[in-house]
């Protein structure tokens, strides 16, 4: 592991230390409750395409949050999601890496996942989202 968060951040977009900003943090999470909303609605409305999509970038957007409000800025979702692994050592990120292949084969390769996968996405995001908020 300790290999790859070298190289994320000597790559172009990957991690980098900068100023803690609460306000791009509170504005991470905010934006990481919106997808979780969305994503039940999409749903409900058996659009499994975003619901994924949306269930997944929740997610993302909590890890965004938390490695703002500690100093750390990454555009690199593979680099934000092994450092937050790294610094929580929480059994959930394991978890996201996982989603973030299956937003990927869902939005660029039209993989369309079964419903039973996709709520227990959702219900992991909600988890991990409250998690992060604390």
């Amino acid at each position: 592991m300790e290999k790859k968060l070298k190289w994320c951040f000597k790559i172009k977009d990957g991690a980098k230390f900068i100023e803690p900003n609460k306000v791009i943090s509170d504005s991470y999470l905010q934006l990481a409750k919106n997808s979780l909303k969305r994503a039940e609605v999409m749903f409900n409305e058996r659009d499994f395409l975003w619901a994924t999509v949306l269930a997944y970038y929740a997610e993302y957007y909590a890890i965004s949050s938390f490695l703002s409000r500690i100093g750390i800025k990454c555009e690199n979702h593979f680099c934000s999601i092994l450092i937050s692994q790294f610094l929580l050592n929480i059994k959930e990120i394991k978890t996201i890496e996982y989603h973030r292949e299956m937003r990927i084969d869902t939005q660029y390769y039209l993989k369309i996942f079964e419903e039973s996968k996709i709520r227990e996405m959702i219900n992991h995001a909600k988890i991990f989202v409250a998690k992060l908020e604390d």
